[in-house]
């Protein structure tokens, strides 16, 4: 039997309204906690719930998509509870009824997007290459979001924000129904390799996962307060928007060239340079934003910050992993980066007010170094750095 085609517009129309999502929670969501008069402990506290979530909610459903293989069935059902759950918004916006809701969404929300990695890993079966070509599409919605939201809020009040996520949850809920589904192929399983905690002890995967979590860590403060911290130099909602455009615009070209890339260098050196292009990043946001050149400059690594490091790290857990065990993989992932980047939120919002901005970027930029140096010592360097390995 001849394979599939490839279902290229329908699930690179899931992933421009996925990570539309993230382009209005990242930039804006902390900005309309500070709208409703929250303070910036209480703001790094709500910023957290969410991350926090992801210690938990990824493994479930990785666990619930390995065991059953329904995984596009765990994908729209999590994408309309997450539709129904963010809905609670409008009962009350007090602290814990805000953190009650946060922390519900969340937990169908990150249901969705470790499955739909291994749903389109899948359907590229020996094309994984072409990851980023689809990944990209994620990109563009992040770009429109922040962009256009940038620009209405110039205008309008942070009171329509929840109206704007809900609408585009509600796309991320009907385009998840137009994907079709795929499984893993099912090699014959090496039996040297064992089960998935096994697979897990394989020299430096563990040390590999401790990576993931401080390099998200480091994150922290970026995802929190960079907004905040612009708005305080002076910087319009505007040209916040789209200084966020920026980054992602540059995370876009480097999807463009992820294929050639991997082809030539090891997805151990990927991940070292992202790690310290990083912490150079933190370092240059938290001392020298008011420069506009430098920031510019700092919004461009972006592109190694997050684009490299995001497509290294999906083929490093499809690597490290039998086909059966591929969804817990991907969700240990997301689990890991979510306990750093509710790390991250936490510690940025009690040193935002104590230690002031610069501190806490330098505290991101230790954590992205410490990432860099665990990754040289104690991942193994591959036999053959070709091919991505």
């Amino acid at each position: 039997m001849s394979p599939q085609p490839l279902p290229y517009w329908r699930l690179s129309g899931f992933y421009l309204f996925y990570f539309a999502l993230l382009g209005a929670t990242a930039p804006f969501l902390a900005l309309y906690f500070e709208h409703l008069g929250f303070s910036p402990a209480r703001i790094g506290e709500l910023v957290a719930i969410p991350m926090l979530m992801r210690c938990v909610a990824p493994n479930l459903w990785g666990w619930l998509g390995d065991r059953s293989g329904r995984r596009l069935l765990i994908v729209r059902f999590g994408a309309f509870c997450t539709l129904a759950s963010l809905s609670l918004i409008f009962v009350s916006q007090s602290y814990a009824w805000l953190a009650l809701v946060m922390a519900l969404h969340a937990f169908f929300w990150h249901a969705v997007l470790p499955q739909f990695e291994v749903i389109t890993l899948a359907h590229l079966r020996e094309q994984s290459a072409r990851y980023t070509q689809l990944r990209l599409w994620g990109s563009v919605g992040f770009i429109l979001t922040v962009v256009g939201l940038g620009w209405l809020f110039e205008v309008f009040s942070l009171s329509l924000y929840p109206w704007i996520l809900l609408a585009i949850i509600a796309g991320i809920a009907l385009s998840s129904c137009w994907v079709p589904d795929a499984q893993p192929v099912h090699a014959p399983p090496v039996a040297e390799r064992g089960g998935f905690l096994r697979q897990l002890r394989q020299p430096g995967v563990i040390a590999f996962y401790l990576c993931v979590a401080l390099m998200q860590l480091s994150h922290g403060p970026y995802y929190t307060f960079i907004s905040i911290h612009l708005e305080s130099l002076g910087y319009s909602r505007g040209v916040i928007g789209q200084l966020w455009a920026l980054g992602v615009v540059a995370e876009i070209l480097l999807f463009m060239g992820m294929p050639w890339l991997m082809q030539r260098v090891s997805l151990r050196r990927l991940l070292i340079g992202s790690f310290l292009l990083a912490a150079l990043r933190w370092w240059l946001l938290g001392y020298l934003a008011e420069h506009w050149v430098v920031l510019l400059f700092a919004q461009l690594l972006h592109a190694a910050t997050f684009g490299c490091f995001h497509a290294t790290v999906i083929h490093f857990v499809q690597r490290s992993f039998d086909s059966r065990q591929q969804g817990q993989g991907q969700a240990l992932y997301a689990a890991l980066a979510g306990v750093g980047g509710a790390f991250g939120a936490l510690y940025a919002g009690y040193s935002w007010k104590a230690l002031g901005p610069g501190w806490t970027f330098a505290l991101a930029s230790l954590a992205a170094l410490g990432a860099a140096v665990i990754m040289s010592r104690w991942v193994p360097a591959p036999v053959q750095p070709a091919s991505g390995q």
